[in-house]
C-alpha cells in the first residue's frame, strides 16, 4: 500500500550551477533549526526533484491482490482515475439522497432560489412579495415573476449556478438545490486529483477526497442552495489549475536541462535563468475560475493575491533547483509579467460578462436596479471619461461595499472566525418538531421528534485538522515542503481575512470554502503517521493502526450526525444527545 507521501521536492536554498559543488557549506540559522526537523539535503537528480515519479503500490499489495507483475502498471494508471471515481460516487450518493427534502426554503435559500428564477426569467433580480415562500413551494415554476428590480449585494454567478438547475427541473427545492449537489460532488473528485497530484499518491489523494465526502458543513452546503459553495468550488478549480501548470512548467523545465553520462539531470545556470516557458494555458484556465469566484462573492478575489503569490514563489523555487543563481531576478524577467497578464485580466473580463443579463437590459421598467444611474447623472469630470454603464456597476459596487463593512446586526447564529475550527457556533437553517405518529416520526415516541438542517463540520474532522493546520505550518517553514505551504496558505487566504471583521455580522459556514484544503492537510498528516518509506515493519503497523483509527472514528462520528445534516426526523432525546455543546442549539 503507497501511504505516507513520498518525499517533497525541496526548493534548496543552495543554488546549484553545473560545476558547483552538490552539497555546500549549511549556514548557521539552518544548523540551529534542524533541532525542530528541519533538512536540506540536497538530491543527485535534479529532474526527480522538479518533478518527481508517482509512488507506487507495494510489492507486497500487488501480491495479496495476485495482480502479475506486468500488469501491475497498467492497473496503478487505473487506480489512478479508478479510486478518485469510487470516492465521488459515494459522495455523490450522499449528497443527492432525497435532495428534494425537506421540502421547504431553508436559510437564505428565501433570497438565492427566487434570485436565481429571476434571473433566469428576467435576466436581473427582482423583487418579492413578502412571506412568499409558501406560495414558491405551491405554484412551483408557475409562480408569477415581476419587474421590480431588487438591490441585491452579491454579484451574479453564483446565482446564475443555481438558475440552471432550476431551468433543468424547475422552481423547486431538487430544482434549485441540484447544481449546488453536483459542484459539491464534483469538488471531492478534484481534491482526490489535487491532492494525488500533489503527494504523487493515490491513496493519499482518495483519502483526502473521503475527508471531504463526510464533512457535514461541505454535506449540507451541498444540499442547499446558498452561494458557498459554488464559490468553493470556482477557488478549488483555480487552485487545481494552478498545481497542474506547477507540474507542466517544471516538467519543461527539467527537459532543457542537460544529462551527465549516467543519464542523471544536472543544474544549469543559463537554462535556468533564460528559459522561456511557454504558453501556459492553466494559468488562463485559473483566471477564469477566480474570475468566477469573484462573480460570486467578492472575498474570492482575496485568492487571487495569494494563489498570484504562491505560483510565482513556485516558478522562483522551480529556476533555483534548476540552477539559478538569481531566480527571483529570473523569474521577474521571464514569469512575473506573462503570470500577471493570464490571470488579473482574464479574471476581470470574466467577472464583467457574468453581469451581462443586467446590463443588457436597459429599458424603463425591464431593467436591473441601478442599472441606468449613469445615464441619470451624468458627469463632466474624471468620471466622464467611463461609459455609463460602467459607472453605473461602479455606483452600484460602492452601494454593496458599505453594505457589507457596515453589516453588523444580531444574528441569533452569528459567530466569531475565531470559533470557527473548534465549531462552536453552527447555523441551524431548518428546524421543526413533528409530533408522534406524524410521517417520519415514529408513534411510539415518548414526546416529539426533532428534524433539524444543522450545518455543522463533522467535529472529530474539524478538531483533528486543527493538528493539521499546526503540522503544515511546521512542515512548510522546518522542512519547506512546498505541498504544506501551498495548503497552508489557501486556507489562510480564506480564513485570515474574516478576522479582521470582528464586529461584522458572520457565520461559520463561511468557512467551508476552506474545507478542502484542510481535508488535504489531514490527509498529509495521517499520511507521516502512517510513516514514510524505508520505515520499519513495526513503525508501519502502529502507523496504519493509529491512522486506520483515527480515519474510522471520523467515518462514524459522520454517520453518528447524518440525521441532523439531512434534517431525517430522530426522537428529540436523540436530537440533544448529538447536542454537545450549548452553543449548538
Amino acid at each position: 500500500m503507497t501511504s505516507a507521501p513520498s518525499p517533497p521536492t525541496r526548493d534548496s536554498t543552495a543554488r546549484p550551477t553545473g560545476d558547483a559543488p552538490e552539497q555546500q557549506q549549511t549556514q548557521k540559522w539552518t544548523a540551529r533549526l534542524r533541532r525542530f526537523g528541519y533538512t536540506a539535503q540536497p538530491v543527485q537528480d535534479v529532474g526527480q526533484r522538479l518533478s518527481p515519479p508517482y509512488a507506487e503500490p507495494g510489492p507486497r499489495l500487488w501480491s495479496l491482490l495476485k495482480v502479475a507483475p506486468e500488469a501491475r502498471p497498467r492497473m496503478s494508471r487505473a487506480l489512478g482515475w479508478g479510486g478518485p471515481l469510487l470516492v465521488t460516487l459515494v459522495a455523490g450518493l450522499l449528497r443527492f439522497w432525497k435532495l428534494g427534502e425537506p421540502k421547504a426554503v431553508i436559510f437564505d435559500e428565501t433570497y438565492y432560489a427566487k434570485d436565481a428564477w429571476a434571473l433566469l426569467k428576467r435576466g436581473y433580480e427582482v423583487n418579492w412579495p413578502k412571506d412568499y415562500n409558501k406560495t414558491v413551494i405551491d405554484l412551483g415554476s408557475n409562480v408569477p415573476v415581476g419587474h421590480d428590480p431588487s438591490y441585491v449585494v452579491h454579484p451574479p454567478m453564483g446565482k446564475w449556478v443555481i438558475a440552471a438547475g432550476e431551468w433543468m427541473f424547475g422552481l423547486n427545492p431538487f430544482g434549485w438545490r441540484f447544481m449546488v449537489a453536483l459542484l459539491g460532488t464534483l469538488s471531492v473528485l478534484m481534491v482526490c486529483r489535487i491532492a494525488r497530484r500533489m503527494f504523487r499518491s493515490t491513496f493519499l489523494g482518495c483519502l483526502a477526497g473521503l475527508l471531504l465526502a463526510v464533512d457535514g458543513l461541505h454535506l449540507v452546503m451541498s444540499r442547499t442552495a446558498l452561494l458557498d459553495l459554488p464559490l468553493m468550488f470556482f477557488v478549488l478549480a483555480a487552485f487545481g489549475a494552478l498545481v497542474i501548470d506547477r507540474d507542466k512548467a517544471r516538467a519543461k523545465l527539467a527537459a532543457a536541462l542537460p544529462m551527465d553520462d549516467e543519464g542523471v539531470v544536472r543544474p544549469d545556470a543559463g537554462i535556468a535563468e533564460t528559459l522561456r516557458l511557454g504558453w501556459r494555458p492553466w494559468r488562463i484556465a485559473a483566471g477564469v475560475f477566480l474570475g468566477l469566484a469573484f462573480a460570486t462573492k467578492w472575498n474570492g478575489g482575496v485568492f487571487l493575491v495569494a494563489f498570484g503569490l504562491m505560483t510565482v514563489l513556485w516558478d522562483v523555487g522551480a529556476r533555483r533547483t534548476a540552477g539559478a543563481r538569481r531566480p527571483y531576478v529570473a523569474t521577474l524577467k521571464r514569469d512575473v509579467l506573462p503570470a500577471f497578464v493570464s490571470t488579473v485580466p482574464v479574471l476581470f473580463a470574466t467577472y464583467l460578462a457574468t453581469w451581462t443579463g443586467w446590463l443588457l437590459h436597459t429599458d424603463k421598467g425591464d431593467r436591473g436596479y441601478l442599472r441606468e444611474w449613469g445615464a441619470e447623472h451624468p458627469s463632466s469630470g474624471f468620471g466622464g471619461i467611463f461609459p455609463d454603464w460602467w459607472r453605473s456597476l461602479w455606483h452600484y459596487s460602492n452601494q454593496v461595499w458599505d453594505f457589507h463593512v457596515n453589516l453588523t446586526s444580531h444574528h441569533d447564529y452569528e459567530s466569531n472566525p475565531w470559533s470557527w475550527l473548534v465549531l462552536g457556533r453552527p447555523v441551524s437553517y431548518y428546524y421543526e418538531s413533528p409530533a408522534p405518529g406524524s410521517p417520519g416520526c415514529p408513534a411510539d415516541v415518548r414526546e416529539k421528534c426533532a428534524s433539524e438542517v444543522l450545518a455543522l463540520g463533522t467535529p472529530l474532522l474539524w478538531w483533528a485538522a486543527c493538528f493539521a493546520v499546526l503540522y503544515l505550518l511546521w512542515r512548510w517553514f522546518f522542512r519547506r515542503d512546498w505541498r504544506a505551504g501551498a495548503i497552508a496558505g489557501a486556507f489562510l487566504a480564506g480564513f485570515l481575512p474574516w478576522l479582521r471583521y470582528q464586529e461584522r455580522t458572520i457565520f461559520l459556514f463561511y468557512a467551508v470554502v476552506f474545507v478542502p484544503y484542510l481535508c488535504m492537510g489531514l490527509s498529509m498528516m495521517i499520511g507521516s503517521i502512517i510513516g514514510p518509506r524505508g520505515s520499519t515493519e513495526r513503525r508501519r503497523v502502529v502507523g496504519v493502526v493509529g491512522a486506520g483509527v483515527l480515519v474510522l472514528l471520523i467515518v462514524w462520528n459522520f454517520i453518528y450526525f447524518w440525521p441532523i445534516y439531512t434534517g431525517h426526523p430522530i426522537p428529540v432525546d436523540s436530537w440533544r444527545a448529538r447536542m454537545w455543546f450549548d452553543t449548538w442549539v
